[in-house]
């Protein structure tokens, strides 16, 4: 898989990429992230990539051009299975969601900034808007880590135990259930005489429970989504 990101703040993304599962990730060559200042697609002398907002009011837009000439030069080069765009109004990222973009060769990530992009920009270019959550990030840099972070680990061969992914929460609709290591005896509290068993059909039966309970008790909207 290839992740190609437009940002402003390009420094901001070097630390995601650079240590634990997305470094590995990279270091084995099964992904690859290619980070692009869009100030160098700026075409003044103060490679400036925004603008005053039509109709007024507080904040910068991020300018159509800049954008325009960095994504028409990507896909000039490639084909994108999708083009995305990370902003508060997208549509709130979910786990299935998150399946589907795992399976993709080539995606390419805009991340708005300021008061996010010029509307035509979106309009002409973006395929998938995409939000992590209901409130406002400084940019869309943060949101494009967690996005990747979400995706990438999903790749064959990134993570050592490839069942890891598969038993997260919100893969079935369901939050995970509690889990226990060592010392089998904490400041008096047991782990579950259930785990310790080595009865896997009861295991598993219990996991289930669990994971109903919690979710039905913290997030009972899981329950009624198809």
């Amino acid at each position: 898989m290839r992740i190609d990101i437009i940002t402003v703040l390009p420094e901001l993304l070097e630390s995601p990429f650079g240590a634990s599962i997305l470094k590995r990730a990279i270091d084995k060559g099964l992904v690859s992230v290619h980070v692009h200042n869009l100030r160098d697609y700026a075409t003044n002398r103060y490679k400036q990539v925004d603008d005053y907002a039509f109709g007024g009011g507080a904040g910068m837009v991020m300018m159509a051009e800049p954008i325009d000439r960095c994504l028409t030069a990507l896909t000039s080069e490639r084909e994108y299975d999708e083009i995305i765009y990370m902003t508060p109004d997208g549509v709130p990222l979910r786990q299935p969601e998150v399946n589907r973009l795992s399976l993709q060769e080539n995606l390419l990530i805009l991340c708005g900034h300021y008061k996010g992009v010029d509307q035509r920009i979106r309009d002409l270019w973006i395929t998938k808007e995409i939000s992590i959550g209901d409130y406002v990030l400084s940019g869309g840099e943060l949101g494009a880590a967690v996005l990747c972070d979400a995706i990438i680990r999903l790749i064959p061969g990134v993570l050592n135990d490839e069942t890891s992914a598969l038993t997260d929460t919100f893969q079935d609709n369901l939050l995970a259930p509690p889990v226990y290591t060592r010392p089998r005896v904490f400041k008096g509290m047991e782990v579950p005489e259930v785990l310790t068993s080595g009865h896997a059909g009861k295991i598993e039966a219990w996991r289930e429970a669990q994971a109903q309970a919690r979710t039905r008790e913290r997030r009972p909207d899981l329950l009624n989504e198809e």
